[in-house]
């Protein structure tokens, strides 16, 4: 359970008859346990406060000024489109005053209209369209649905791009220009998308905010981080067929899924461009308001899947709108798990005895590098290992370098799949091989990484960030296992940039295309620089946290406190900033340059 306090104010300030209907219905969804859980992660103390960071965040007068006054090399016409529904007049307003008040020029705004007769949105429409000619806006005779309704407006649109806003939403005043500002440099872009942020009814205070990597095909199928704001190429979106309405609900989801599937290149803009509005019947405020649109997502991932010609199980998770794929296993492959060890005989016994003892899996070798022990009890272990078929011991005589011991095992063992494991590793999900192999056997990923967790129950590895630290950081270490994190991140399948070889599996013909670990790298990095590697060949590094086990954290190597232990890290430290200087200056393409470097949870980096 969570120790950390909860900002009892903050939680007063909320109180009100829907915000307490709100949470009773959290708490018969969640239970207790959980719900106490999710109370901690909403309003425990903001490292870094989101509003004042906001206000510091956003362009300055004279900035946007200058934007207005840039010269384009490039400027492609962006039609923004908005299906409308029974829209209150201020949300209406608010939603066209954001297009008009773009420091880009070169756009429109296209509004379908679905609502029964209404007046005021009429007169505010007809308002609108008279005062500048970039407004356009189609009265429907029907309301087609959600799916529908945005066809409509798309079929309206005239722009080379294509941009999706809710009506009830707003744009940051320099979204458009951002979004500009990439196509110039990059024309080739098909898809772009932002970060966003939720605002209150009001629109004056800013909360939530969703700083986004780049683009996870992983993550996307764990749930739609894209959402807000996406832009496509008209001819793409023309291509994939627009909305469809078997997916209303999560439309959105779906189109995303089609437009990423069929784009050449997918581009990210890691601002705040987008404010998702809350009110008593969005999705952003009142998950429950659309629960069908969460049967609507799984069904968007299981199309997504299929189109892939991937076989997968789709099911839900206890969050809204979060999703777990389980990949079937094809064929029966050897995988063979390596395991160095020095001495450290309780340690070795504890993992060996849970591999076999609770591993569904059975198609497995087990190689045991001995790396000059001492102790007679290991070897007395050793020679009670060694009945079993399944299990050959490897001796590695030279002094200790991680690299090169994995390096040489590997070269012996006889899967088709690579399984590192630290001895002082601990199985905790009986089908976590099942798990790992469904992912590698993908032809698009080549490494499986899982979560573990300290002997107290508290994360020890959910992923790896370049740049955390320094050189690169596990995530989420110390929080308490139930809980899943930012934006869930700590409990659902992504792609990441890098994960520890504390537990990974990785395709062998990978392993050997890339050469295997750098042995310049004995102790420290060598795994992150190997997934790095794999990383350039164009596969996917993917963390899944259903793969569980508890990870004790190599006990048997001491602390890095001798001066020679200090001078190889010192020199470890050195390789990576000269191999990886270009991605540690441009950051984690799986992070978000607005996070952290110095925290492990998914913080603001405070502003300058």
């Amino acid at each position: 359970m969570p120790t950390g306090k909860i900002e009892w104010g903050r939680v007063l300030t909320r109180l009100s008859p829907y915000t307490i209907q709100k949470g009773l219905r959290y708490l018969k969804h969640y239970g207790i346990k959980e719900f106490w859980v999710r109370l901690h992660e909403r309003f425990e103390p903001e490292e870094v406060p989101y509003g004042p960071w906001y206000d510091a965040y956003v362009p300055s007068v004279e900035e946007l000024d200058k934007q207005k006054k840039r010269k384009w090399k490039y400027a492609p016409k962006i039609s923004v489109v908005v299906p409308a529904y029974q829209t209150p007049e201020v949300f209406l307003r608010q939603m066209i005053d954001s297009l008009l008040e773009q420091t880009y020029d070169n756009w429109e705004l296209c509004i379908a209209d679905a609502s029964p007769e209404n007046a005021s949105m009429e007169y505010v429409l007809k308002e609108y369209a008279s005062r500048d000619s970039r407004i356009l806006w189609k009265k429907l005779e029907k309301n087609q649905g959600i799916a529908g309704n945005t066809n409509e407006a798309i079929a309206m649109a005239s722009g080379e791009f294509v941009g999706l806003l809710d009506h009830d939403d707003l744009l940051a005043p320099n979204a458009l220009y951002e979004i500009a500002s990439a196509l110039e440099h990059e024309p080739d872009i098909d898809v772009l998308y932002t970060d966003e942020d939720k605002v209150r009814g009001d629109g004056l205070e800013h909360f939530q905010p969703h700083f986004k990597p780049d683009f996870s095909p992983d993550l996307l199928r764990s749930n739609n981080y894209i959402c807000h704001f996406f832009v496509a190429r008209r001819s793409l979106i023309e291509k994939v067929g627009g909305f469809s309405s078997a997916f209303d609900g999560a439309q959105d989801h779906d189109f995303i899924f089609r437009c990423t599937e069929q784009a050449g290149k997918i581009h990210h803009i890691p601002e705040i461009l987008y404010h998702w509005r809350t009110h008593q019947s969005s999705t952003a405020d009142n998950p429950e308001s659309k629960l069908y649109a969460f049967e609507a997502g799984k069904r968007a991932v299981e199309a997504n899947l299929q189109r892939c010609g991937l076989k997968g199980q789709v099911s839900h998770t206890k969050d809204y709108g979060f999703y777990r794929v389980k990949y079937q296993v094809q064929g029966n492959p050897l995988v063979s798990i390596i395991i160095p060890n020095k001495d450290a005989r309780d340690d070795l016994e504890k993992c060996v005895h849970s591999i076999l003892e609770k591993s569904t899996y059975q198609n497995i070798e087990i190689l045991i590098v001995e790396n000059n022990s001492a102790g007679s009890e290991i070897f007395s272990y050793y020679k009670e290992l060694s009945k079993n078929p399944k299990i050959r011991l490897l001796r590695w005589k030279h002094p200790f370098n991680y690299s090169a011991i994995n390096n040489y095992a590997a070269s012996k063992a006889k899967g088709e799949y690579l399984l590192f494991l630290n001895n002082d590793t601990e199985v905790i999900t009986p089908d976590w091989i099942e798990e790992m192999l469904g992912f590698c056997q993908r032809k698009d990923t080549a490494i499986v990484g899982a979560k573990l967790y300290y002997g107290n129950n508290t994360i020890q590895h959910a992923g790896t960030v370049i740049g955390i630290g320094g050189i690169a950081g596990h995530m989420f270490v110390d929080m308490a296992k139930e809980r899943s994190g930012y934006m869930h991140k700590a409990s659902i399948i992504q792609d990441l940039s890098a994960v520890t070889a504390a537990c990974m599996m990785v395709k062998r013909q990978v392993f050997e295309e890339v050469h295997g670990f750098e042995e310049t790298l004995t102790v420290a990095f060598n795994d992150v620089d190997f997934c790095l590697r794999v990383r350039e060949r164009g596969y996917l590094v993917v963390y899944d946290p259903y793969v569980e086990l508890y990870h004790y954290e190599s006990k048997s190597r001491g602390t890095e406190d001798s001066k020679e232990k200090v001078r190889r890290f010192q020199s470890e430290i050195e390789f990576m900033r000269c191999r990886w200087e270009t991605l540690l200056k441009t950051g984690d393409p799986y992070y978000n340059k607005n996070l952290s470097l110095v925290k492990w949870n998914y913080s603001l980096r405070p502003k300058d």
